[in-house]
């Protein structure tokens, strides 16, 4: 596997793993009671902490990335048939 192929699996495995821990503890201005900006949505989240969740992904895309390049690496799955 060359170093464009496990960016690619990275980029991928990150996208999928962001987007479902992307809500995760999130709660909106209606359920913590805050007004929060005037004319903002009552179901937008209070505090998103994109920046933790990012870091969340990263970790856990680069896990996956090293496993998905393990097994094709041992030739338990080949692309090449």
């Amino acid at each position: 596997m060359n170093i464009a192929a496990v960016i690619v699996v990275f980029i991928i495995w990150w996208w999928i793993v962001f987007l479902a821990v992307l809500p995760m503890g999130v709660q909106s201005r209606w359920e913590t009671g805050d007004d929060g900006v005037e004319g903002a949505d009552p179901g937008a989240p209070n505090d998103p902490q994109l920046k933790k969740k990012a870091i969340r992904a990263t970790v856990i895309a680069f896990a996956l990335t090293v496993v998905t390049a393990a097994i094709i690496a041992s030739g338990l799955v080949s692309f090449r048939d």
